[in-house]
């Protein structure tokens, strides 16, 4: 299954996920029965509590001059550490999560959070695996150290 490594980019699996989500909450029962108002209202904070997670890593890896892109980890010229990769290795795929989280909320079905699990699965096998064998390449005992003090998702 190497052949998945890196090759999607993670909005796109975010989005794939969010289409299953809807599909599965739209054919299988396990609705909530959360009166609309309070669904939207929690729904919309926790985007935006995922949309800030994932605009400050993207803020951190802009103030470390590196790319943002997740396809080609070895083209990284800094290992980030500071801001929000102080507590998360992987903020940007933490928020997309806790956006897909939102979205299970609004849809109010218990068999949609299968699809916030489902990412952070995919995301792990397919892109984190492969991300942290390129930087450990590039920083060794530097990115080893961080990886031991500074946990992959929370």
């Amino acid at each position: 299954m190497e052949v998945l490594e890196n090759r999607i980019p993670p909005v796109v699996v975010a989005a794939v996920f969010g289409a299953l989500m809807w599909l599965a909450a739209y054919y299988l029962s396990g609705a909530l029965a959360l009166p609309i108002e309070w669904r939207v209202g929690l729904a919309l904070a926790v985007l935006l509590a995922g949309a800030s997670i994932c605009l400050a890593g993207i803020a951190s890896f802009r103030n470390a001059s590196t790319t943002v892109n997740s396809l080609q980890p070895e083209t990284a010229s800094a290992l980030v550490c500071s801001g929000i990769y102080r507590y998360t290795r992987n903020p940007m795929y933490l928020g997309f999560a806790t956006v897909l989280l939102a979205w299970s909320v609004l849809l109010a079905s218990l068999v949609s959070v299968l699809g916030v699990l489902g990412f952070v699965l995919f995301m792990n096998r397919f892109q984190i695996r492969s991300e942290e064998r390129a930087l450990a390449n590039l920083f060794g005992t530097e990115f080893e150290q961080y990886c031991r003090t500074v946990r992959r998702w929370l």
